[in-house]
């Protein structure tokens, strides 16, 4: 079959080469509309209850996309400054995307007019602002309302927040940046002019500023690869032919990554924006193997043609092979059940094979029309140093394999403690910049107003008008205080709070009376307030009720804490809910973005172990395949399984957590590392034939011929993961390194265990007949 394969590439070259052209432009052309995500990483599948709570909350209350803006300015309660707060913001109300702004200078009281019986709201404002005394009586006005107590300003009275609500469609478009940038325009006026501080947070700020940073990070990524990878080439093959002809491969690749994310209509993520850097690093080791026998061949031959064929013959079948369990390892995420992660997961192993058929392609045709080596191109399979360092490894092998074993044996029982040690944690925005503005804003704001991730809580009552009657309050008003006490929660808004404040205008406005009703009184309180509605229509009222006013909920917003620490929160929280609320009379439901990303967390850390045993498998299939041996196969395997132990204590040790971003270093590792495992027992094969089955005569040929091969894939696979260090996002560094290590420790272990292996089993290993006459 790869005789006739290398006959059509090399007969058919000119055809070959107008239709790649015109296929590559077309998904370049198409690549264009490849668009970024603006939205949170969709961690768990829609059949998941976490997931289904959520969506069922957005639905009935819909997605109140909050962008938080804090004000740090000394002389807030200025006449002046109040004034021209108030003209932010409404000059913020105005701006086509935001549809409510929640601002000191626009809230509402509620006021009871005893001869009609009925509430209404008014502002607490004066509409008219024109001297310190007008300032004061606003103060003295707001300091009477408890139920706005901490919520937009701070004690000292020098901070206040600004809460915008935005237009959920715009922000699921690039437009929401020129939102974002037109709200902070106005405040920066507001700034110059008083010498205020502001900070900016929020999850549609995070999102957007997120978006803006892997946009950048995708052109960096990209020509950090292209330097890096190329320069290597260049260092190892000294010929601007090699290099070009690989460079040509990759960028072609990088195309075809950006326009099959876009025909399959998937969006940019910042696990999506990995994939075409990642083609470049992983096309490069197709492009040395591909090159290296040519040059091997074309030196014994001295035919460029022939070369060409055997180099498509002989190392086709083994780059097929290497890519199939590269992208088994990115295809393992398809399992997870994650959408982000099953279109990652279906994009990188799709871009896999086609940059394989790439450099099938172009490699042998770029060749073929280019003049033959001369002898300094070729000169390379004779560095002195390369061919010490394999002597090196063979002697290693040859003479000290009971210190391989006892070197790998210390590793694993470091590596086995360092594992225990790992930690499972992660926070919403853990992989932020801690150096950057958005970092220090949104603790800045923890610290001030307790968090700005949204967290929500419903209660059910299960009976129309359910929430109007007084023991249901009592018990609503028992978890607001429950809320309350937990330092890493802001105070809750809630339908109870709403309720107090009524009583309060019930009783001419008097602070003392926020509070429940009394039995006495109840039934005449809320027959008036039930005969107000209508005419209130307040954000308040309607955004914490359903509309049977069956169901109350609890808004508040969290800090930013780790997933381990949250989930130990509501662990003790849950158990208390359930003791105020009794299944069979209501039904609790606590949801929001904090919820769902730490069941996401959790979610994919169990589907961390399935995906990787779904690589082990199928690596294996591959094995036993080749050899028709269970022995063999579980030789093959356990040199890549020690890096990724090693990589593991190297977390544990180094306090890196387990979270999304690092849980993909195991199963890309081991899916590229394994190739390593492939060149070699593919070569090995060949010489088991051509030595009469004796395993000792057949290692060491295969080690001096693949080891500088592998020496060269492992450095660039090694510098290519090591470029994503640059990277602005703590997850991103973390899997850069780590893979970048295991993979280096893969090479060692396949360069010195593996074959230590294969020659202490050179009793037990009986190749069957089967095998024999395949081989």
């Amino acid at each position: 079959m790869w005789k006739a394969i290398s006959k059509i590439i090399l007969k058919y070259r000119l055809h070959l080469i107008l239709f790649l052209l015109m296929i590559t432009c077309l998904f370049g052309y198409k690549g264009q509309e490849a668009r970024l995500s603006y939205t949170m990483a969709q961690l768990l599948p829609k059949d998941n209850q976490t997931s289904i709570n959520y969506n069922n909350f957005i639905n009935k209350y819909g997605n109140k996309n909050i962008f938080v803006i804090s004000i740090q300015d000394d002389d807030l309660f200025d006449f002046k400054h109040l004034s021209a707060l108030n003209h932010l913001t409404k000059d913020i109300q105005k701006i086509d995307g935001v549809e409510n702004v929640s601002s000191l200078t626009n809230l509402k009281t509620l006021n009871f007019d005893h001869r009609l019986k009925k509430f209404s709201f008014k502002n607490i404002f004066p509409d008219l602002m024109i001297e310190q005394a007008d300032a004061d009586f606003f103060i003295k006005e707001l300091n009477r309302q408890p139920i706005y107590k901490d919520y937009l300003t701070t004690s000292n009275s020098k901070i206040t927040t600004l809460l915008i609500s935005l237009n959920n469609e715009i922000l699921q478009t690039p437009s929401r940046k020129e939102l974002i940038d037109s709200i902070r325009n106005l405040v920066v006026k507001y700034e110059n002019n008083f010498s205020a501080k502001a900070r900016y947070s929020g999850l549609p700020y995070i999102r957007t500023e997120d978006s803006l940073m892997v946009k950048k990070e995708i052109t960096i990524f990209i020509l950090f690869a292209l330097f890096i990878t190329s320069l290597i080439l260049f260092l190892f093959f000294r010929s601007y032919k090699a290099t070009f002809s690989s460079m040509i491969t990759v960028i072609i690749g990088v195309v075809f990554s950006f326009g099959t994310i876009a025909f399959l209509d998937y969006e940019i993520s910042i696990f999506m924006a990995l994939v075409p850097p990642l083609i470049i690093v992983i096309g490069i080791p197709n492009c040395i193997f591909l090159i290296n026998k040519f040059h091997n061949e074309y030196r014994k031959t001295k035919n460029k043609e022939v070369a060409l064929s055997i180099m498509i013959q002989k190392i086709g079948n083994i780059t097929l092979l290497t890519n199939i369990t590269t992208a088994a390892g990115f295809a393992s995420f398809m399992f997870t059940n994650s959408k982000t992660l099953q279109e990652f997961g279906a994009i990188a192993s799709l871009n896999i094979m086609i940059i394989f058929v790439l450099s099938l392609v172009i490699i042998p045709i770029y060749f073929s029309l280019s003049s033959p080596p001369k002898e300094k191109h070729t000169r390379h399979l004779e560095k002195k140093w390369l061919k010490y360092f394999v002597d090196f490894l063979v002697y290693l092998v040859k003479n000290k394999r009971t210190a391989i074993y006892l070197v790998t044996t210390f590793l694993l029982v470091i590596g086995i403690i360092g594992l225990v040690q790992v930690k499972t944690t992660g926070n919403l925005t853990d992989d932020l910049p801690k150096h950057q503005a958005l970092y220090k804003d949104l603790k800045f704001l923890e610290k001030e107003f307790g968090g700005v991730i949204p967290l929500e809580v419903t209660v059910d009552t299960k009976k129309k008008q359910g929430l109007f009657k007084l023991q249901n309050l009592y018990k609503l008003d028992s978890l607001n205080n429950l809320l309350s006490s937990y330092k890493d929660f802001s105070k809750p808004i809630s339908f109870v709070d709403f309720i107090k404040h009524a009583n309060q205008a019930y009783h001419k406005g008097d602070p003392k009376y926020f509070k429940l009703p009394n039995q006495h009184q109840s039934m005449l309180f809320f027959s008036y307030l039930l005969r107000s509605f209508d005419d209130i229509n307040s954000s308040e009222s309607n955004a914490l009720t359903d509309k049977f006013n069956q169901e109350s909920r609890f808004s508040l917003r969290v800090a930013d804490i780790s997933t381990s620490k949250m989930d130990s929160i509501f662990k003790n929280l849950i158990p208390q809910i359930n003791n105020i609320f009794p299944s069979d009379n209501f039904n609790v439901v606590v949801t929001g973005s904090t919820i769902v990303f730490l069941e996401g967390t959790k979610f994919l850390l169990k589907n961390l172990i399935f995906s990787l045993l779904i690589v082990i498998v199928l690596i294996s299939f591959f094995m036993s395949w080749m050899f028709k041996s269970f022995r063999m196969v579980l030789i093959s395997i356990i040199p890549n399984l020690i890096p990724l132990l090693i990589t593991g204590a190297i977390m544990g040790y180094f306090d890196i957590a387990l979270k999304p971003s690092t849980i993909l270093v195991f199963s890309i590792a081991f899916g590229i590392s394994v190739d390593d495992t492939i060149h070699f027992l593919a070569k090995y094969r060949q010489e088991l034939v051509a030595n009469n089955w004796c395993i000792k005569t057949s290692v060491f040929p295969a080690l001096r011929e693949t080891g500088v091969s592998m020496f060269y894939t492992s450095v660039v696979l090694f510098f290519g993961f090591f470029i994503f260090v640059a990277s602005d996002f703590g997850g991103t560094i973390a899997l850069g390194l780590l893979v970048s290590i295991t993979l280096m420790i893969a090479m060692l272990s396949n360069l010195l265990l593996l074959p230590a292996l294969l020659l202490s089993q050179e009793k037990k290993i009986n190749y069957s007949q089967s095998i024999k006459s395949k081989l």
